[in-house]
């Protein structure tokens, strides 16, 4: 998880949560899993929510493929 972490820069004294996984299996020579997280700040309120989505190749030389999309949460 460290690599999706990398992919989303938080400002200082905020989290990253897990709040689901989704198998999508291998399709099109790549397996895809779809990871999301919600980024909470200082006083626990969800601000952002992410979405990733972690390919890799089922094929050699086995590469991987990380993107992430953020959808910010209104007060």
């Amino acid at each position: 998880m460290e690599a999706h972490f990398e992919k989303m820069p938080i400002p200082d004294g905020h989290r990253l949560v897990a709040t689901g996984m989704e198998v999508k299996g291998a399709r099109h020579g790549e397996d895809t899993d779809i990871y999301q997280y919600d980024e909470l700040n200082v006083a626990g309120e969800v601000v952002a929510s992410y979405e990733v989505e972690d390919s890799t190749s089922v094929y050699p030389p086995f590469s991987r493929r990380i993107e992430v999309s953020k959808s910010i949460r209104e007060k």
